[in-house]
Parts: C-alpha cells; structure tokens; sequence
C-alpha cells in the first residue's frame, strides 16, 4: 500500500511508463529498507520514550549476584538432609508449608522447625566465610 501511494506521488518523476515495473519495485525495496530500518531502531526509540532514564546494568553487582548464589548453594549442599529438604521445597521451590510437610511426610510444625534450623545453618555457613572473603 505505501508503495503504490508513494509511487502515486512521485508519478511526475517516471520518465518511460515501459519501465513502470521495474520503476515500482525500486520504490518498493526503498520503502521496505526503511521499515526495516525503523523496526532495527524500534526498541532505542522506545528507550527514548520511556519515562524513566536508561540505566545500563550494574555488571559487579551481577557477578556479585552469581557469587551470593554458588555460596548459598554451597552451604544448601551441606545441610543434613532432613533440613536440606525442607529448605529446598519451602525457599526453593516455593511450596507452602502444608505441602512441603505432606511431601516429606511429616508435620507443619516439624517442618517449620527443620526450615528453622536450615536457614540457621545457611546463615551460619555464609557468615563463617566458606566463600572466602571477597
């Protein structure tokens, strides 16, 4: 549509109506290399319409990121298991407490009080510096 309404505008500028075709396929691919173009510079034109300001990521505080979760995972693994079970299905994995504790089988309360001593222990192992000091 918008090569024939282009074509419409610049007909003035066709000088042998035999080379019309070749003539609307020129204006065609112009047409098509700058809506390509557009959709290219789409997303940075959005970045410029968005109403708060670019803000590029913080790649240290990433790596630092990745680092807090090898030491969590490191100290998850060196839970006993009862306690690594009920922090993998309650911290983890998300499930409420009911179903955590009907997955392992047993109650909320005993549950509730391996999560307790889980998270003791993470927090312990963390704060002893198992990673070693940054």
């Amino acid at each position: 549509m918008e090569t024939l309404l282009a074509a419409y505008r610049a007909m003035d500028q066709l000088r042998d109506p035999s080379a019309m075709r070749g003539w609307l396929a020129t204006i065609g691919r112009r047409i098509c290399r700058r809506m390509k173009h557009k959709e290219a510079l789409a997303p940075i034109l959005a970045l410029a319409d968005a109403e708060e300001p670019f803000v590029a990521p913080d790649f240290d505080a990433m790596l630092d990121e990745g680092r807090i979760r090898e030491c969590v995972r490191h100290a998850v693994e060196r839970l006993p298991e009862p306690y690594r079970e009920a922090y993998m299905l309650r911290d983890i994995e998300q499930l409420s407490a009911e179903e955590a504790a009907e997955r392992l089988g047993i109650g909320v309360r005993n549950l509730k009080s391996r999560l307790h001593r889980a998270r003791l222990r993470v927090r312990q192992e963390l704060d002893s510096g198992i990673c070693g000091a940054g």
